[in-house]
């Protein structure tokens, strides 16, 4: 798989996301600034409703923009098997129930699933904890992560 084409479908997702929250910002500021929704007692918050979630959609869209720069700026190198599993590696991993899946680790922002990738890619940001349990680990070494009660294995089958 081509960890540069990879990338880019990562930055056509995230450019469609900043799109749709933006276009969600700009609605949610036009309701809270139209004239019709001034409350006029203290139980009317229609209007602060909406501007609440005007600055939450404002800030969820600087998130993506972060993401996106994040993301340019990222070159995935070539896998390394005396420094392990870094951010930018492929990973094909095997589960309990050998079922196996391939991971993109990448940077901040960018948590998603690939399916125009042939198999699926799920990209996982460096800050998720699997990203974090496969930092240093080689072909064939196995991965264990806890979350909670929840304990899940998995063998490192490739990585590129």
């Amino acid at each position: 798989m081509d960890k540069f084409l990879l990338q880019q479908q990562v930055l056509d997702r995230l450019a469609e996301d900043l799109l749709q929250v933006e276009q969600s910002a700009r609605a949610a500021h036009e309701t809270a600034t139209h004239e019709e929704n001034i409350a006029e007692n203290k139980y009317d918050t229609l209007g602060l409703e909406a501007a609440y979630l005007a600055t939450g959609q404002a800030r969820r869209a600087e998130a993506i923009r972060q993401a996106m720069v994040n993301w340019r700026q990222f070159r995935p190198q070539a896998y390394d098997a005396g420094r392990g599993i870094q951010l930018g590696a492929l990973v094909c991993l095997l589960d309990a129930a050998e079922q196996q899946q391939w991971l993109f680790l990448g940077p901040d922002g960018g948590s998603m699933k690939l399916l125009g990738a042939n198999p699926p890619v799920q990209v996982l940001s460096s800050d998720a904890p699997l990203a974090r349990a496969l930092l240093g680990k080689c072909e064939g070494d196995e991965v264990l992560l806890q979350m909670g009660a929840l304990r899940q294995q998995f063998e490192v089958l490739r990585v590129e």
